[in-house]
């Protein structure tokens, strides 16, 4: 056995640093915006005080501790649980149709759990952990046998599962969320060209099924503005979220008007969905730029870690958590600036949310567990011989 001092040291050694520093700094960032919009905001000076950083400085400390112990567990582990955290996520996700399911102010759909007025979170984000974890071990099952045909029908009933639940409780962007995630492993798992082309030639068809027979008129209207805004003119409807949205982002110019610099503009959501655009506000093109960047390289070593993994489990897993960060961040700055419809999703790390943020923190914790374990052998408490 080791010495406690030798096990500190090579749970250290082995810490993926760079990715928590780099996560840290986002969720600095995050924490300081909510800190200086109800002194920017009248609005959310009376409606919100202090809750809305504090709120976020709990989950950022919560979820780098949560980070933290999960890096130091053999990521295998949290795989061959999958029947524990599996029909757990299912449950909690299928609670939100019973009466402790909750539609929150500024959302369209019933996707939140209140109990009893003492908690609230989105059980979807607790979903998506569990099913890259599920969905990696499926994969590694499977080898390198994806394509055939026995193999890759479970794989997309695999995907299906959770897809159809988040879709059923009317949360479409989480549910897309779900569909990048499958789409990004089986991609790196080797999926065939084959089924790729086959999927491009059905795509405008399923595209018009979807169109015509299960998106309703509001839906289409998200996604008819992007290219009309002129079916909203007067900017009060669909389109005034998106209006408002850009001429805030592109208010702070070149450097931002600071983060104490006044009674800045109002956006719908500015403090969740539409935080991009108070980026814009306090620092300008020149800190969403930074922004970006700091959330890039997060992904991009997201994939370091997939590609130096040392089985295709840990690849997958990386490669999954890669995938809601990617996202998530696509569409939530596509958005604001109006080349995406408004599906609700936050920007990771950065926009409020205890739950997003505390489960994504755990999700980031299973990747570093990818890292620390590279190692053949490796363990934290003992080395295997």
């Amino acid at each position: 056995m080791k010495t406690a001092l030798g096990i500190i040291w090579g749970y250290i050694s082995k810490l993926d640093k760079t990715l928590l520093l780099l996560c840290t700094v986002a969720s600095a960032w995050g924490v300081v915006l909510l800190y200086s919009l109800p002194v920017n905001n009248g609005y959310y000076r009376a409606y919100f005080g202090a809750s809305l950083y504090k709120t976020q400085l709990i989950a950022s400390v919560l979820g780098i501790l949560v980070a933290l112990i999960l890096s130091g567990i053999d990521y295998k582990y949290f795989a061959k649980l999958w029947f524990i955290h599996a029909p757990i996520a299912v449950i909690l996700v299928m609670l939100t149709f019973t009466s402790l399911g909750i539609m929150r102010e500024g959302s369209d759909n019933k996707a939140w759990l209140d109990f009893f007025g003492l908690i609230s979170f989105q059980p979807a984000e607790v979903l998506k952990i569990s099913f890259i974890l599920t969905f990696a071990m499926h994969l590694n099952k499977v080898g390198g046998e994806v394509n055939r045909l026995r193999n890759f029908i479970p794989l997309c009933f695999h995907g299906a599962v959770p897809t159809l639940l988040i879709m059923g409780q009317g949360d479409d962007g989480t549910a897309l969320v779900f569909v990048f995630i499958f789409f990004c492993m089986i991609f790196a798992a080797g999926l065939s060209w084959k089924y790729l082309l086959a999927g491009g030639i059905a795509a405008p068809f399923a595209g018009m099924l979807i169109w015509f027979k299960f998106l309703g008129t509001y839906q289409k209207n998200r996604i008819l503005v992007l290219f009309n805004p002129d079916i909203d003119p007067t900017g009060l409807g669909i389109a005034n979220q998106q209006i408002k949205g850009k001429i805030a982002l592109g208010s702070g110019q070149l450097s931002g008007k600071g983060l104490f610099g006044g009674d800045y503009y109002y956006v719908a959501e500015m403090h969740n969905d539409f935080i991009f655009s108070y980026i814009g506000q306090v620092a300008g093109f020149i800190g969403c730029v930074a922004t970006i960047c700091v959330l890039a390289a997060i992904t991009i070593k997201l994939l370091f870690n997939s590609r130096f993994a040392k089985d295709p489990l840990g690849k997958y897993i990386c490669v999954g958590v890669f995938a809601i960060i990617t996202f998530h961040t696509i569409v939530n700055i596509g958005m604001v600036l109006g080349v995406m419809p408004v599906i609700g999703l936050p920007l990771p790390f950065i926009s409020a949310g205890g739950t997003s943020v505390v489960t994504l923190y755990a999700a980031i914790g299973v990747a570093m567990s990818v890292f620390s374990h590279k190692t053949k052998g490796y363990a934290l408490f003992y080395d295997k011989h």
